[in-house]
């Protein structure tokens, strides 16, 4: 694709190296400008490195990804979309849909509607077109977001379906759902890198903001409602980069996509995105 575009020959290289040598790559007078996608621990060191050397940087780093749900939101579909965007690639995705912020009146019946559609999702071969979950990528990745809905419950969530490691062959973990997560819950605060939902009550639209707001992280998130003036005017108000009314995070070439505070910053996509890499000049004729 690169040599049918006109590029020169090599101009893309994919290098399977270790991070030392990843340093020794930034610190090259060739290379002009480094993005990464991964951790948030990950991206501080790479900025550093990118720091010391004077160069250009993206960072598009992990989420922890809010949706809020008004009382006159659309149930069925809030849950279908919410759903849908916690097991994309099985749970492993910065912009998954991780924190559910629901409000009090609609609360009970948006968990049991939750419950029901994680109880139809079909863990097992990812090859098979009717798998909706697969295994996770590593053993310990598997074992981390065990350890992290463990450590939810016994810091008072409620596990209403999952949160038991499936016997067998592969690092499979069951779509989960934990209800009842407060602020001071490690599932509120930690990214769960895995097919685990997390379920908080809300008085009211102006809580439902604050609560998505105290998140370190700001990648994605949205507002299920039928009042689209006050859904836009909540999403105004949300810290996240990137934010869907009545709908889940996606990704396209169209629009800029990247976040704000622990999930990093710059842009990818969009014309934002091209003018990441694009140099300034101003030129002065007199």
């Amino acid at each position: 694709m690169f040599r049918e575009a006109g590029f020169p020959e090599g101009s893309f290289q994919l290098l399977l190296i270790t991070k030392d040598q990843v340093s020794k790559l930034i610190a090259d007078q060739r290379i002009k400008g480094v993005t990464i996608t991964g951790s948030a621990k990950a991206g501080k060191v790479v900025a550093k490195q990118c720091g010391e050397n004077l160069k250009k940087h993206v960072m598009e780093l992990g989420g922890s990804d809010a949706y809020i749900v008004c009382n006159d939101a659309d149930l069925d579909l809030a849950v279908t979309e919410c759903c849908k965007g916690r097991i994309t690639n099985n749970g492993q995705s910065c912009t998954a849909a991780k924190r559910y912020i629901v409000m009090e009146d609609v609360y009970d019946k948006f968990c049991d509607k939750v419950v029901q559609k994680f109880k139809s999702f079909k863990v097992g071969d990812p090859m098979k077109e009717d798998t909706d979950i697969g295994p996770l990528a590593r053993k310990d990745l598997r074992d981390s977001v065990h350890d992290a809905v463990q450590r939810a419950v016994r810091g008072g969530a409620k596990l209403l379906y999952g949160g038991e490691i499936t016997p067998g062959r592969g690092f499979y973990y069951p779509a989960t759902v934990l209800a009842d997560v407060t602020p001071e819950n490690t599932a509120f605060n930690e990214e769960i890198f895995g097919p685990v939902a997390t379920i908080i009550k809300a008085k009211d639209e102006t809580h439902a903001v604050e609560l998505c707001n105290k998140s370190i992280y700001g990648l994605g998130g949205g507002v299920f409602t039928k009042d689209i003036a006050k859904g836009e005017r909540m999403l105004r108000e949300m810290d996240a980069g990137l934010l869907f009314l009545n709908g889940v995070v996606t990704s396209t070439p169209e629009y800029p996509f990247g976040g704000v505070k622990d999930s990093g910053y710059g842009r990818e996509c969009g014309e934002a995105g091209i003018k990441e890499w694009v140099i300034m000049k101003s030129v002065v004729v007199k």
